[in-house]
Formats: structure tokens, sequence, C-alpha cells
């Protein structure tokens, strides 16, 4: 996981739909850019997917199975 670029955050949102101008991406990517780097130490070893819909995915497995677990008891 690295700083987004300007360019990478204007890409992102014209396919998100809201397009920004250079100046806006500028301005995001200087605004998020500190969050990145604080994170950087540690990406890609935390316990989660990026990726909302899978966690709710995993949750509602983790879920089910500790249901299991109990009913077996």
């Amino acid at each position: 996981m690295t700083r987004p670029s300007p360019k990478e955050i204007k890409a992102t949102a014209e396919i998100a739909g809201v397009p920004v101008s250079a100046e806006v991406a500028t301005r995001i990517a200087s605004s998020i850019g500190p969050a990145f780097e604080g994170f950087a130490t540690i990406a890609g070893t935390l316990p989660f997917d990026l990726e909302p819909a899978t966690f709710v995915v995993v949750q509602a497995a983790k879920v089910t199975d500790m249901a299991t677990k109990k009913a077996a008891k």
C-alpha cells in the first residue's frame, strides 16, 4: 500500500463517477498521504480484507462456524 499520487486519485475518482480537477486530486493526495505513510509499516499484515463485501462474507462464515461448533457440543 503506497501513498497515492494525484494522478491515481484523479483516475480513481473518474472511475467512481466523481471526476475531480487536477487541483482537487492534489489536495486529496496531500490530505490522505500521511495516513498511508502511517500504516505503511503494517500494510499487508492486518487480519482483515480491505474489500468490504468480502469482509461481511467472512464474518458471516465465522458466525455460522461458531453456531455449528456450539450445536455439536
